[in-house]
């Protein structure tokens, strides 16, 4: 679901961006009057989560791959405008240092993953939780959350993608930028989404969440103990775990690279040429692009990014809070 630069144009890229300027600005303030100061890395934390989830590609049929976000598990820990700032940083580090998803693609990537995706996961398993009885209710709505949450986040990815043929062709009227009309875009992101992504994403919310509740339940009820060292060891675990996402072969839908693109067959043709936009548009490349570490083997660089990516989301969020006025952070 990272969509990677030139495969939306720019006024499209400037529309997203511009979208999420209030998003940002409302989570910014909401944080730093509700959130206080001992608590702060808590963000770091939720964004460290999403970082590894997503890190974990699923196989989907067909040949390509997907993954979890991650973003109700944030929504209901940290509340969903917390959470849109813990997976916007998450996403910035991840376009930045891995080139995964565009740096000019960035709006529309936080649009998607860090306010469609955690507020209707949030507010969907809400309204579970209030109509339903208390145990099964809350898990209920945070796996119909996840799943629903996710899948929102994809079709909104699949409506960007496919009114790009609608917009922008060049003179002889083939597409500038994504080249699948909105009847190819919807259902091969919908597909993979509401049969295998979403499944995944409500498995892994509700597998860690149980996990948090138990170990460390202050992270979900306020005034209760909270122990920060059994989630640093499901952090570590994912880490070492995240090689795991190489098994996967294939590339998601819409992450195509330059030369990919030409050779991806729908409706049993390939496109068989490269958008202009595409191939002549903006062009950056991360320090560790796809995690990988020139002269380390894949499983050893997968996991030195992964490592690297939640430590820096934990110390960045680390850093912000010593900032915050308060008492200092003991986590």
């Amino acid at each position: 679901m990272h969509i990677p630069d030139n495969y939306l144009s720019p006024s499209t890229c400037a529309v997203m961006g511009t979208a999420m300027i209030p998003v940002w600005a409302m989570a910014v303030r909401k944080v730093k009057k509700e959130i206080p100061k001992e608590k702060m890395p808590l963000l770091g934390i939720g964004a460290a989560f999403s970082f590894l989830l997503m890190m974990f590609n699923v196989p989907i049929p067909g040949g390509t791959t997907a993954h979890a976000i991650g973003a109700t598990l944030l929504a209901v820990l940290l509340g969903p405008w917390p959470a849109a700032i813990s997976i916007t940083i998450a996403l910035l580090i991840q376009a930045l240092l891995f080139g995964d998803g565009g740096i000019l693609a960035f709006g529309a990537n936080c649009f998607n993953m860090a306010f469609v995706a955690p507020f209707v996961g949030y507010f969907v398993y809400k309204f579970i939780k209030e109509r339903v009885s208390a145990g099964k209710g809350e898990y209920f709505g945070i796996a119909a959350g996840s799943y629903i949450g996710i899948n929102m986040a994809a079709l909104c990815a699949a409506i960007e993608f496919g009114v790009q043929p609608l917009f922008f062709k060049n003179a002889a009227g083939l597409p500038l930028y994504s080249p699948y009309p909105l009847s190819v875009s919807i259902p091969a992101m919908m597909i993979s989404h509401l049969a295998v992504a979403g499944v995944v994403e409500a498995i892994f919310t509700v597998a860690i969440y149980a996990f948090i509740k138990r170990v460390s339940p202050g992270m979900v009820y306020e005034g209760a103990k909270q122990r920060i060292k059994p989630v640093y060891a499901i952090i570590f675990a994912l880490i070492c775990l995240s090689p795991l996402g190489l098994l996967a072969a294939g590339t998601a839908w819409g992450e195509w690279g330059l030369e990919d693109i030409k050779n991806v067959v729908t409706g049993g043709k390939s496109l068989g040429f490269i958008p202009e936009g595409i191939k002549n548009g903006f062009n950056f490349n991360g320090l560790f692009p796809d995690y990988a570490i020139k002269g380390v083997p894949d499983i050893a660089g997968y996991i030195l990014s992964a490592l690297a990516g939640a430590a820096i989301l934990i110390i960045i969020f680390k850093i912000v809070s010593a900032f915050k006025k308060g008492k200092p952070a003991n986590i």
